[in-house]
């Protein structure tokens, strides 16, 4: 280890804290609209879709029984003509209500898939907001005291009254780690 602080500029310590304390405030950003995203996308598929598609299914179940009625009726009164109509009416009803039925399946899928495939991904995301909160505000004030410290140590360097240890120098060398 060496026995000397070598240091060229407190400037650039300086410099990284800020650029660090710019990068935390961006990430924060990032990571909070990422989160605000995925409960968007939750919300739409579990509240959004599904009204929309109970209530489609709805009508369309609803528009099949009246094509069904309309194509009894029709058969009673013997018209050959809009019976036909009518049951090519009511098959395209069916193919409507089953497809609904088969969207409302698919939600009910993508349900569960979005919960089992977000949320380990939001515990990380929830993670790396903690560490930015914490760990890298532990760093900026650590480093805020490293500038503190370095330009004690320069004044007194400067002074000429020298208290610190021999051989500790700032200078040319600085974060080499080599002794000059």
């Amino acid at each position: 280890m060496a026995d000397r602080a070598q240091v060229t500029s407190v400037e650039a310590v300086e410099f990284f804290r800020a650029s660090l304390i710019v990068f935390r405030s961006r990430a924060r950003v990032v990571l909070e609209e990422a989160c605000d995203e995925v409960i968007r996308a939750k919300g739409w598929v579990q509240t959004d879709q599904r009204r929309y598609w109970a209530a489609e299914a709805r009508r369309r179940s609803q528009t099949l029984e009246k094509t069904r009625a309309d194509l009894s009726s029709a058969r009673l009164s013997q018209f050959q003509e809009s019976t036909t109509q009518h049951l090519m009416m009511v098959q395209q009803a069916e193919r409507a209500n089953r497809e609904a039925e088969a969207k409302m399946a698919i939600l009910k899928k993508w349900d569960r898939e979005l919960e089992n495939r977000t949320d380990p991904l939001l515990k990380q995301v929830t993670q790396l907001q903690w560490f930015l909160a914490r760990d890298m505000g532990r760093a900026v004030a650590y480093l805020a005291q490293v500038v503190r410290t370095l330009e004690a140590y320069a004044d007194v360097a400067q002074s000429g009254t020298s208290t610190a240890p021999v051989g500790t120098k700032i200078g040319a060398n600085a974060g080499k780690g080599k002794q000059p």
